[in-house]
């Protein structure tokens, strides 16, 4: 038996087989998870094709998640068919490319506030429709992805920088409102991985060689690596961790200094 039998989740973020909201969704289902998943626009086809080949009675829905409209058809049609929710996982953020790789003194309001919107707000929105149907299955866990970048300078990484901070503090104050109905919220801050994502931010092989330098563990860590960490905190055995950003990156945050 699975540490996730009878469990129902619902993926935000997938964009193809290397993306960490895969990775998580892999983990998940060999855990027991019954999960549906949602894709925007072009990411529909990369989508089906994972889950029909690895999960092929999961859900696939549409959303774009700056529509209020496609969030309330989305819960509600997972509402209908798993009769409750139990596990969210957002792996949703988004920064114009001239935003990533410029100067945070001409970002646009436009791009800020896309940033904002798509990377942070998205989770209070999802939070707020998901609290009901957690509560019909007696509580339920929140994850969010997010980087180092929202607590210390990144060069590259720029405005999602701003925005993760955004999301990191909402999580602390999810965890707040959702934690009298046995919801738990956390947030995880992976070290740098190739993804589709990551490929915008500037100097992102460069990372990959400093974590390897000066990281405790001295290497990178993987997807799977991930998807281990969001199983456990989805498990009755993290039943009492919450409002926590918990740094898996093998110990490179915890540095001040590279080696002498």
């Amino acid at each position: 038996m699975g540490t996730l039998d009878g469990k129902t989740g619902l993926i935000f973020g997938v964009a193809n087989h290397n993306s960490i909201a895969w990775a998580i969704a892999q983990k998940l289902a060999a855990e027991g998870a019954r999960l549906a998943f949602t894709y925007q626009g072009r990411m529909e086809q990369n989508v089906r094709k994972l889950t029909s080949a690895n999960m092929p009675d999961a859900p696939v829905l549409p959303c774009d998640v700056q529509s209020d409209e496609d969030l309330d058809a989305v819960f509600d049609e997972v509402g209908k068919t798993f009769g409750g929710l139990d596990i969210l996982i957002h792996s949703v953020a988004y920064a114009p490319t001239e935003d990533l790789k410029g100067r945070i003194a001409n970002v646009s309001r436009a791009g800020f506030t896309a940033a904002l919107d798509i990377s942070a707000y998205s989770l209070i929105a999802m939070s707020k429709r998901a609290e009901p149907l957690m509560q019909q299955r007696g509580g339920g866990s929140i994850i969010a992805m997010t980087y180092l970048g929202s607590e210390r300078v990144v060069p590259g990484y720029n405005m999602m920088g701003i925005a993760k901070a955004a999301l990191e503090t909402s999580v602390r104050y999810l965890a707040w409102d959702l934690g009298p109905q046995n919801i738990t919220v956390n947030g995880i801050s992976a070290g740098p991985l190739r993804t589709l994502s990551a490929r915008g931010v500037g100097n992102i092989n460069a990372m990959f060689d400093l974590v390897e330098q000066v990281a405790p563990l001295r290497r990178n860590i993987e997807q799977s690596d991930i998807g281990d960490l969001a199983a456990l905190l989805c498990s009755s055995q993290a039943r009492n961790l919450t409002g926590e950003i918990i740094h898996l990156d093998a110990g490179f945050h915890v540095m001040g200094l590279g080696t002498m």
